[in-house]
């Protein structure tokens, strides 16, 4: 079943790459990262429901 998702990958187009002074990083993962930031920082700052009562 899982033999066509490894078949299927080797047929994907070659990423975009981003480099800067030796660091490269696709771009795919790029948007993953920048994803993981703002979902960390909204998880600081946004408060849980319900923080502000005491039983």
């Amino acid at each position: 079943m899982s033999g066509w998702l490894v078949a299927g990958a080797g047929t994907l187009g070659v990423g975009t790459y981003f480099g800067w002074d030796g660091f490269t990083i696709q771009s795919g993962n790029l948007v993953v990262i920048v994803v993981m930031i703002i979902l960390f920082v909204l998880a600081l700052v946004v408060p849980f429901p319900g923080g502000k009562r005491r039983k």
